[in-house]
């Protein structure tokens, strides 16, 4: 008789479902200050987003900035994240939108039907779509490849809007030179400015270089546009900017079938709109100080459109003097026989008793560098990682959220006025319904803007010392003790060098903080 006896299953041993590993690619297609923000944002949104799910395992983040979507080979992450998955670190793939991801049918397809045949999918959160549950492609490709027409109608659109504008003189100029507001978008001059750029174009007719004139300025406590100091660009800016006459050349640069951003050199036809807005600068005055600068470039041998400084150094215009302000300037000095690189104060070379500054030697400022950079490596636990952590901790989740939403609506807002000029070309709308629909929409428009710059203003400045402090510890925590200077280093990480005397100066570092270094002479 057959004998059965049950064998109990062992529960511990039951299979378990391993988790699936995701990952998030996020894009942002601006390349300015606010693009920190907006990374910083969807990071705390997909983050939040994939640990709420307890079937899902983050495992990071995968973000291209200030790249076209139209572009997948300039798109690094995007690629890094493709080979990771080729590599079987990554199982599922999360993406705000199919033209967040790509703008180009044909790329888009193909890295969908890639990801796929290796087992990956991907999550479309907008459009709402998994390519896992997919029975065809028709819908992806359809979705797609309006992505990619909207990128071009956008285009298209924007460019027909402001060629009509260029046409009858209404373009508005969104960002004035210094010297000019805009008010209810008209440039407005600024009474104040105004007397700075009559100032600057006075002293170039009197013959002072650009250089000179930045540093008069910067002695006298005059702040730039943006607050900051002047240099020698910033004058040959405004001495070159017709708009001070009261004209405006339009279209002095286009986007190019790739969209990328070109200056014009005759490609394109320019509008020149006399009498555009009140002038600072009679047209005698800014000829001739045109005059003036051509002349000394044929002296020099400048070439428009080349390379016009062939001797330039990584601390040139990065050395202050703590006493008065000025930047030092490189130079030769002799001691017997020998000769040495030194850097003086620009003003003590004027005017000793205006600064008594005295110089330092190029090569006891490269060992100082050697030195500050040499105890962040050694004191990294005890310097970069408490001020990382502790900058972190002022980052606001609630902000980056508010800025999420608030870029979205944004968004939709400038799909509506995309949509309204479309009809308006096709003549689908009446000018005076489409007037007062576009008025509409821009002041909502200006609205949320208005509010988006003011939150990103308030954590920008934070964000930007995060990301610098984090880069420079990825350095420091993989370096081994410096033994010699190199100008790479110096660039990626100092924003400029204060002098405080002979014996000691302060490295600025592009993170925020300054150290202090001894000099040995």
């Amino acid at each position: 008789m057959k004998k059965i006896t049950k064998i109990e299953s062992n529960k511990t041993n039951s299979f378990i479902k391993p988790k699936l590993r995701v990952a998030a690619y996020c894009r942002v297609s601006t390349d300015s200050d606010e693009q920190l923000v907006s990374l910083q944002a969807q990071k705390t949104h997909y983050e939040t987003y994939i640990k709420a799910n307890p079937e899902w395992e983050y495992v990071g983040l995968y973000y291209d900035e200030g790249i076209s979507g139209t572009k997948k080979e300039k798109r690094s992450e995007l690629l890094r994240m493709i080979s990771d998955c080729e590599n079987k670190k990554i199982d599922l793939i999360i993406t705000k939108s199919i033209s967040r991801f790509a703008r180009n049918t044909t790329d888009c397809l193909e890295m969908v039907r890639k990801l796929v045949d290796i087992g990956v999918f991907i999550y479309f959160e907008k459009e709402n779509i998994n390519t896992q549950s997919m029975e065809s492609e028709l819908m992806l490709s359809i979705l797609s490849g309006l992505a990619e027409s909207e990128s071009i109608s956008i285009s298209e659109n924007n460019k027909w809007a402001i060629q009509r504008r260029f046409q009858n003189g209404t373009f508005k100029i969104s960002y004035p030179p210094f010297g000019y507001e805009n008010i209810d978008g008209q440039m407005i001059v600024n009474p104040k400015q105004a007397e700075i750029v009559k100032y600057i174009f006075e002293e170039a007719l009197s013959g002072k270089g650009t250089q000179k004139i930045a540093d008069d300025l910067n002695h006298k406590g005059i702040p730039s546009k943006k607050g900051g100091r002047w240099t020698a660009t910033t004058i040959r800016g405004i001495l070159a900017n017709e708009k001070y006459t009261g004209d405006v050349i339009l279209q002095k640069t286009y986007t190019d079938s790739r969209f990328n951003r070109r200056t014009n050199y005759g490609e394109k036809n320019m509008y020149l709109v006399e009498n555009h807005h009140e002038a600072i600068i009679t047209h005698e005055d800014f000829e001739a100080v045109d005059a003036v600068i051509n002349q000394r470039a044929k002296e020099k041998g400048i070439v428009k459109r080349t390379s016009k400084y062939l001797n330039r150094y990584p601390f040139s215009g990065k050395i202050i003097c703590s006493e008065c302000g000025s930047t030092f300037k490189r130079r030769i000095h002799s001691s017997g026989a020998r000769k040495y690189i030194a850097w003086c104060c620009s003003k003590h070379i004027r005017q000793i008793t205006e600064c008594s500054m005295q110089f330092i030697r190029d090569d006891d400022i490269k060992t100082a560098f050697v030195t500050m950079m040499n105890k962040l490596v050694f004191g990294q636990k005890f310097i970069i990682r408490p001020l990382l952590d502790g900058l972190r901790k002022q980052n606001s989740p609630e902000s980056f959220r508010r800025i999420e939403e608030l870029e979205a609506k944004i968004e939709s807002n400038s799909e509506q006025s995309q949509m309204l000029t479309g009809l308006m070309t096709k003549g689908y709308l009446e000018p005076a319904l489409f007037n007062k629909e576009k008025n509409s929409l821009a002041a909502e428009g200006a609205r949320l803007l208005a509010e988006k710059e003011q939150l990103t203003h308030s954590t920008n400045d934070n964000l930007a010392k995060v990301e610098e402090v984090n880069r420079l510890l990825k350095f420091v925590a993989k370096s081994k003790m410096l033994t010699a200077y190199k100008d790479e280093l110096f660039e990626n990480y100092v924003e400029k060098i204060i002098v405080y005397s002979r014996e000691e100066i302060g490295f600025e570092l592009k993170c925020g903080i300054t150290l202090r270094e001894r000099l040995v002479n």
